[in-house]
């Protein structure tokens, strides 16, 4: 019996997130990226914890569920490979707003929140271009947030 290959190594070059920046940026942050892997049912963040990293999904599935008292939990967004998870990061204080549950096998990338802000801070033309590369994350989470919200006030 052979033993699988190997997990590929991940490259935030790789990453969708990253298509088309240019500045070195990716090659920079690789050297303080974490890989992780989630199993059906792990919790990648938790609301109200500190939102301490920048998460790119490689492969799998995550649920973004927000929890309303005395209902079940709602699932805003579901996001796979070449999205991402967490801008909480970028603003005090810096907390998750909503759970993300891994819903299948799910390998990731994540920055520290700290150590990407020192970078961006000292390379101003790689954090305007990694913000420009955010903003539309952020528009189309708050977007889908709402179309949940709607449907679930039945409107």
């Amino acid at each position: 019996m052979t033993a699988p290959p190997p997990a590929s190594v991940l490259r935030l070059a790789d990453h969708k997130f990253f298509e088309g920046m240019i500045g070195g940026l990716p090659e920079r942050l690789q050297a303080v990226a974490t890989e992780r892997a989630y199993s059906v049912g792990d919790m990648l963040v938790r609301e109200g914890d500190v939102a301490d990293r920048f998460i790119l999904v490689f492969e799998g599935k995550v649920a973004l569920e927000i929890v309303l008292p005395d209902r079940p939990r709602v699932t805003i967004q579901t996001l796979g490979g070449g999205e991402v998870l967490g801008w909480s990061w970028l603003l005090p204080p810096p907390q998750w707003w909503l759970d993300a549950r891994a819903v299948k096998r799910t390998r990731t990338l994540e920055i520290n929140a700290a150590k990407l802000r020192a970078t961006l801070d000292s390379h101003p033309e790689d954090g305007y271009r990694f913000l420009l590369h955010l903003f539309p994350v952020v528009a189309q989470r708050l977007d889908h947030t709402r179309l949940q919200l709607m449907d679930l006030h039945g409107r």
